[in-house]
């Protein structure tokens, strides 16, 4: 799932990614690998912020992102994901790991004209889709890329359990 999603970004260096849901760092040390290879000068790095509800899960994966090597390309914040991070916005890819209700308006408010949103949309574990959203000028274009399964999406603009 998690190279179906980086395919579905159309990732580039150089590439501001928001990822939504940490866990334990994995995800975005792969997005990181894509948007910032450690053969390419610094300068021409792209940066990727995900952010986790969980403390105990962003500490985690703080951890291990610095123990593989990326903590350079990759910033764990520690909050509500379903709220974007407007601190670093805009970004050119979002990526979001746990299933919403619906698309939280402000991940497609904090995404770049011409940037892609990818996330799962659908009920608590099941009956999901996979969605990418494209932003072309000021207007959303969806797809579905098929059925998933993944946890909900919690926080304000997530599932109330």
């Amino acid at each position: 799932m998690v190279s179906i999603m980086d395919e579905a970004l159309e990732l580039e260096v150089g590439h501001r990614v928001l990822e939504i849901g940490a866990g334990s760092g994995w995800h975005a040390a792969t997005v990181a690998e894509i948007v910032a290879p450690s053969d390419i000068p610094t300068e021409e790095w792209g940066h990727v912020y995900t952010v986790e509800i969980v403390h105990e899960l962003a500490c985690l994966a703080r951890e291990n992102i610095q123990r593989a090597g990326y903590g350079d390309r990759v910033t764990v914040v520690c909050g509500d994901g379903s709220e974007g991070y407007g601190k670093e916005a805009p970004y050119d890819r979002v990526l979001v790991t746990a299933a919403a209700p619906q698309v939280p308006t402000p991940l497609t408010e904090q995404l770049k004209i011409g940037g892609i949103l990818v996330i799962p949309i659908g009920g608590t574990y099941l009956f999901q889709s996979l969605r990418r959203i494209r932003k072309e000028d000021g207007q959303l274009r969806e797809e579905n890329l098929g059925g998933v399964a993944f946890v909900p999406l919690t926080g304000k603009y997530g599932h109330k359990l």
